[in-house]
């Protein structure tokens, strides 16, 4: 089983669920729609980010494992966040979930670079 790309394929499903939920669904707010919308924007960007950290990671680039990693955390944190929000229309029950989640995503992104940095190098 290939977790990484089971994973990114959950997580579009609900990317584009939610995304349809936010603009059909989620009442006459339009706030509260944005933050819908945007949480699965982010979602089914980063579930094709998954996809190219398994790639990576078949390649036998190791990094690539914690690049999705981080972006998993992102999923569940900053995209989490949001959906609760949207869905609840209420503050989150922890404070500066979502931050930790963007932070995740960029670490991620981060770590995916390094990686591609590293197998350039080894190639050369």
């Amino acid at each position: 089983m290939r977790a990484w790309v089971v994973l990114a394929g959950l997580n579009g499903v609900v990317a584009v669920g939610m995304g349809a939920y936010a603009a059909h669904g989620l009442g006459a707010d339009p706030y509260l729609q944005s933050l819908g919308e945007r949480a699965s924007q982010y979602q089914l960007l980063h579930a094709l980010a998954l996809l190219a950290a398994d790639r990576l990671a078949v390649d036998g680039r190791r990094l690539a494992h914690g690049a999705a990693a981080l972006f998993l955390a992102g999923l569940v944190l900053f995209c989490g966040s949001l959906y609760w929000r949207a869905l609840t229309g209420g503050q989150l029950p922890v404070p500066m979930v979502t931050p930790a989640g963007g932070v995740s995503f960029m670490a991620g992104w981060l770590v995916l670079a390094v990686s591609g940095a590293f197998a350039a190098r080894r190639r050369s």
